[in-house]
């Protein structure tokens, strides 16, 4: 099998002794075989073999979770579990973001999803915090549903709103930039999607008829609920205010991560409606194997 060519040719590949065996017993021509590595990025490819040579690699938040996994994936043990360990004491604000992203190419393997628990678990507890970091409008439009939909954020409402608002301004001035003026994305379509995340009518009335409504952006039926809601709860019947939250959460809750394949990588992976995501962070840190 492919993986394990590849395995072989990396523990190899830091033997000089074996290599310059193999290159002697090589016919003299200019043939060369080229190894075409798809499952990882560069940088990533470029660190593992850096570990193999030299015993050490310096860890960073952006290729972070792609050496984890690719440590697992080759059987390199001291590496993965360094990887794990530095990941423990380095999820924070500041990164958060750029690993759910990051974690988005490497939802398949099983290192990533041992994590997705913890890094929802950070992001519940900094709620307000992360919403309002102008990285989480670079995060993938399920992932940002992923978030808002969890029970244990702890973010005011006010802010989600804010926070899908800001998201969908990004995504519609990338995607009207890179479309012809016939196929212009449109804002109102594009957060409708979030707003049934969002409590509204547990957002004070001076916000949503002073800051809210007059946007546009949420339907006038939604705000007259909450609002009716916040005079007499017993007068508005509580599917009203989040009908399709209502019909999912019988369903099942939060967000999961699904797949369908083999232990490492399946054909079918990705973040859904059910209660998980995940990342990993750092600033730069060095791990030897020596």
């Amino acid at each position: 099998p492919k993986e394990n060519k590849l395995r072989q040719f990396l523990k190899r590949s830091s033997e000089p002794l074996l290599n310059l065996q193999n290159t002697a017993a090589q016919p003299t021509g200019h043939q060369h075989a080229t190894l075409i590595i798809e499952e990882f990025e560069p940088d990533v490819f470029r660190q593992l073999i850096e570990y193999i040579h030299t015993g050490c690699v310096t860890l960073q938040p952006r290729t972070l979770l792609g050496v984890m996994n690719a440590a697992d994936y080759y059987g390199l043990d001291e590496l993965r579990r360094a990887c794990h360990g530095f990941v423990q004491c380095c999820i924070n604000v500041d990164t958060v973001c750029a690993l759910l992203a990051s974690a988005e190419r490497y939802i398949q393997y099983k290192c990533t999803k041992t994590l997705v628990q913890k890094v929802l678990e950070f992001v519940d507890e900094h709620g307000n915090e992360v919403l309002n970091l102008g990285s989480f409008t670079l995060l993938p439009q399920h992932v940002v549903r992923l978030i808002l939909a969890r029970e244990e954020l702890r973010a005011d409402e006010f802010t989600k709103f804010q926070a899908a608002l800001m998201w969908s301004k990004k995504y519609c001035d990338s995607m009207n930039q890179n479309s012809n003026c016939h196929n212009t994305v449109s804002l109102n379509q594009t957060i409708s999607s979030f707003l049934e995340y969002i409590h509204f009518h547990k957002i004070p009335a001076n916000v949503l008829m002073k800051d809210i409504h007059p946007l546009g952006y949420v339907p006038y039926s939604i705000i007259m609920n909450a609002l009716a809601y916040q005079a007499d709860p017993t007068s508005v019947d509580p599917s009203k205010l989040s009908p399709n939250r209502v019909r999912r959460s019988a369903q099942g809750r939060s967000m999961s991560v699904q797949s369908s394949g083999g232990e490492h990588y399946g054909s079918n992976t990705t973040l859904t409606s059910s209660g998980s995501s995940e990342m990993v962070s750092s600033e730069g840190h060095k791990h030897s194997s020596n």
